[in-house]
């Protein structure tokens, strides 16, 4: 038999957004010929969408699509990001940078947090985000692209974007419908499955037409219409770890263009700050059981930069996954995979990691099992590791004035979480994990900025003639120089993408 009779050959994504019209836009450039592809939304249905700010990764995702980063960000009212700063996170008081890149360049066999450690605690050095060039760059308010140089400090920085997310699914779906993708509008009421096997067959919508199709990927936001409501593939429920249940999402007046996001940590939760270039979005995540709605609004509003220009739009959610996210022939994109809160930019890049994994592991009409275990194996562990990094800023805290940081400071982390912990609290060490989007850079940043300080060196320091202190020094200098050289980023967007 050829492999060719085994073909897909109808694929039908239920709902939009930007799960949806990534998915749809994916899989137009992917698929060529002899497969049609199918998108059904409800413009009845909101979207989740406040405002996204993302993480490095999202860059390859639109080069894989071949679109103009420039007519990108025109188009989506966009902004550069270099990394996320937090306040008030470990303390009262206390703000931190976790930045995209890396610190300084490789320069000698022990890690350089090893060096700053020792500098730091002879009084030879400054904070840590002051040896690397996102913060550098950051701080000035600059931005330009790296570098290809190694050499050239301005090679060790990475960057992301900030942008309107229903305007990028309005970009996306105008890319994916110019290569074929057919929109239906309409609303899923019914989903028909196969007698004997449980496959979807076709969905039903609300004027009784029937879409069928022999693949489907459910883009239905926290609904998850096919996964859940089809095909009852179980939740796992995170909330002993991640308390945060609610959020309110509300636009503010534009203002300074900052090249990051701004993490503010509260009582009962924390705030958001992503700087587009039309308005600001803003956001306040926390914890229903220790904070009301009416309270979570007064203290969204009373923290904004700029007068609101709406009313703050309420979001409940359960932090979790479901149990597998591939089951049958349906494969959860987005939220309906799980939700995981956006402290860390990771919901698009979730939605791409899902995206990424069904193209490597595209099935034929068998749906081996072989080919779905592998699918689910790996999308738990990668979203398992970023809930593991989430709890991390929660856990290590030393507030006292809140219940939900008393009880996140005392509650029993993952055994997978806790071993990195611990490593890094005797000797500093950052342990890799498969499948982790957040590599040494970001746990470095964040076990320092929450006050998770080593106990002791690295024992090979012992060993090493290298001295740390002057090489940090000259370090920091060559950063802030070479920040003062770039354009603002302000300036960069008015000459480049400007909306």
């Amino acid at each position: 038999m050829s492999g060719s009779s085994r073909r897909i050959e109808q694929i039908v994504i239920v709902g939009g957004g930007a799960a949806g019209w990534m998915s749809a836009a994916a899989l137009a450039r992917t698929i060529e010929r002899d497969c049609s592809i199918t998108l059904i939304e409800s413009e009845e249905i909101g979207i989740v969408g406040v405002g996204e700010a993302t993480i490095p990764p999202i860059k390859l995702f639109n080069d894989m699509l071949g679109v103009s980063e420039d007519e990108f960000l025109r188009r989506t009212q966009g902004t550069f990001k270099l990394g996320i700063e937090f306040i008030d996170w470990a303390r009262l008081g206390q703000r931190y940078f976790h930045p995209f890149g890396s610190y300084g360049r490789p320069f000698d066999l022990v890690q350089i947090q090893h060096h700053w450690l020792r500098a730091r605690a002879a009084g030879q050095a400054g904070e840590l985000e002051e040896y690397c060039m996102a913060w550098a760059a950051a701080r000035a308010r600059r931005f330009d692209h790296p570098v290809a140089d190694p050499r050239n400090v301005l090679s060790t920085y990475l960057y992301a974007y900030h942008f309107d997310a229903q305007l990028y699914a309005k970009f996306l779906r105008e890319y994916a419908e110019a290569r074929g993708v057919r929109r239906i509008e309409g609303k899923v009421v019914a989903v028909e499955q196969h007698p004997e096997s449980g496959f979807v067959q076709t969905v039903r919508l609300e004027d009784g037409r029937q879409v069928q199709a022999q693949l489907f990927l459910d883009c239905s936001g926290m609904r998850a219409l096919l996964i859940e409501g089809a095909l009852a593939s179980g939740f796992e429920d995170w909330s002993h770890w991640l308390p945060c249940d609610r959020a309110l999402a509300v636009p503010s007046a534009r203002t300074e263009l900052t090249p990051y996001t701004r993490s503010q940590a509260h009582t009962a939760g924390w705030q958001w700050r992503i700087p587009l270039q039309h308005r600001t979005g803003n956001g306040h995540v926390y914890a229903s059981s220790w904070m009301s709605d009416a309270q979570a609004a007064e203290v969204l509003l009373g923290n904004l930069d700029a007068e609101p220009l709406a009313e703050p739009r309420l979001i409940r959610f359960t932090p979790g996954r479901r149990r597998v996210h591939w089951n049958k022939n349906v494969i959860a994109i987005g939220l309906s995979s799980g939700f995981l809160e956006p402290l860390e930019s990771t919901a698009l890049h979730l939605i791409q990691a899902g995206i990424s994994k069904l193209i490597a592991y595209f099935p034929d009409l068998d749906f081996d099992p072989l080919v779905i275990r592998e699918y689910n194996r790996v999308a738990s562990a990668e979203v398992e590791r970023i809930r593991d990094f989430i709890i991390l800023h929660y856990h290590l805290n030393v507030r006292t004035d809140g219940p939900l940081w008393l009880h996140c400071a005392q509650m029993k982390v993952p055994e997978s979480l806790q071993e990195k912990i611990e490593h890094f609290r005797r000797f500093g060490r950052i342990l890799p994990s498969e499948m982790d989007i957040f590599g040494p850079t970001s746990w470095l940043a964040v076990h320092i900025g929450q006050l998770n300080w080593p106990e002791r060196e690295d024992p090979l320091l012992e060993y090493r003639s290298f001295e740390g202190a002057p090489y940090l020094e000259q370090l920091r200098r060559t950063l802030r120089a070479a920040a003062l050289g770039l354009p603002t980023h302000e300036d960069y967007i008015a000459r480049h993408c400007r909306s």
